[in-house]
């Protein structure tokens, strides 16, 4: 059985620079994706063109455009690459570009070419699930995701905030502190 040894993490995008290659409908769905996840995420996006529902949405989330082709030159300060441009050799030549001078990136539908996915997300207040397929079935990320939307209780982010409350309260050091707090959220996953 293969393994999905992805690590997952959950990024400050507002500490980082996103820069996306592209302005087509592949670049507006990951824009899409990322404003609506991390509406505070410092982008940056390069392309000869844009659509103009893309410049929509860039408006609102103070989106940098730049309208040229790419260029290396447009890495520096990006932390994280998204190619998405229709033309395979320049989002090739993003990863290599990217590799050379450490950057993360990920081209579009074509997992060789990337060091991370941008999977599904589910956002309840404070509680964010993110889905993973390894790249191999975003289809099947959606459908997950659609599933724990409707399943996840709407006043899960009131529980997390009693439990914060409740944890600041908490006497003992750290190693303490966990085992109260295992203790009363085990009720959670018992089987009634």
């Amino acid at each position: 059985m293969e393994r999905n040894n992805l690590y997952p993490i959950f990024l400050k995008t507002a500490n980082l620079h996103v820069l996306i290659v592209g302005g087509g409908n592949v670049a507006e769905e990951k824009l899409t994706f990322l404003t609506k996840s991390s509406p505070d995420a410092k982008v940056t996006m390069v392309s000869p063109m844009f659509r103009e529902a893309t410049k929509k949405l860039a408006q609102l989330y103070d989106v940098e455009m730049i309208t040229d082709t790419y260029h290396a030159k447009y890495l520096m300060g990006a932390h994280m690459v998204v190619a998405t441009t229709d033309v395979p050799e320049v989002n090739i030549q993003v990863y290599h570009d990217c590799r050379s001078l450490d950057k993360l990136v990920n081209v579009a539908d074509n997992p060789p070419y990337c060091d991370f996915y941008m999977g599904g997300i589910v956002t309840k207040g404070n509680v964010k699930i993110a889905i993973s397929t390894n790249g191999k079935s975003p289809t099947t990320a959606k459908r997950l995701r659609q599933f724990f939307e409707e399943v996840i209780p709407e006043d899960i982010d009131q529980m997390v905030k009693n439990l914060n409350v409740y944890r600041k309260t908490l006497k003992g050091d750290f190693e303490q502190k966990v085992v109260k707090m295992n203790e009363i959220t085990q009720k959670l996953v018992e089987k009634v």
